[in-house]
């Protein structure tokens, strides 16, 4: 999961409307997604800790597909995304993102379903923490896990970013393009 081409990490600032994150690609897939509105540092320390080998090039071409599938979900007009990603993390941590891309478009799930479905129930905490660590937020949507009360609990882009994701799901539920 480490091979990356010649290990490098495409990478562009994805500005649309008020949406800003930085996006990061490797030629596996997209590895990143960052929070909304944070430095370049962000992405920076994530690759200078997860790929460790890999040099940053900024490359808006190879990033295109990515954030068009992107800025397609921020308009409603897609519900599922087609590209690869490529993710970095602890054999758990990948259990746990796998579990978050299977919660359908407009749906929302508990920390603690979560943890069930991967027969831990005892381990909600750690499930949470896998969250936290996801490198691919709203392709991997971590923004449709909530508290076990019904309310929003942590998001890495911050509760009014997981809000609005969840808003947008709300208001466009439904929605037939994919492509």
């Amino acid at each position: 999961m480490e091979k990356t081409n010649g290990n490098i990490v495409y990478w562009m600032l994805l500005n649309h409307g008020h949406w800003e994150m930085y996006i990061a690609a490797t030629s596996e897939g997209l590895c990143y997604v960052g929070s909304q509105h944070t430095p370049f540092e962000e992405l920076a320390a994530w690759v200078k800790k997860q790929l460790p080998s890999s040099v940053l090039l900024e490359d808006e071409h190879k990033l295109k597909p990515y954030a068009t599938e992107l800025i397609d979900y921020l308009e409603g007009r897609r519900n599922v995304f087609t590209l690869p990603v490529n993710l970095h993390g602890t054999v758990f941590q990948q259990a746990v993102w796998e579990i978050l891309q299977e919660v359908p478009y407009g749906q929302t799930v508990s920390y603690t379903d979560i943890a069930e479905k991967l027969q831990k129930p005892n381990a909600v905490r750690a499930v949470g923490t896998a969250i936290g660590a996801n490198p691919v937020l709203i392709m991997v949507p971590c923004h449709r896990v909530i508290a076990k009360s019904g309310k929003l609990a942590g998001y890495r882009g911050g509760l009014d970013m997981k809000e609005q994701l969840l808003e947008i799901e709300k208001h466009k539920f439904g929605c037939e393009t994919n492509d």
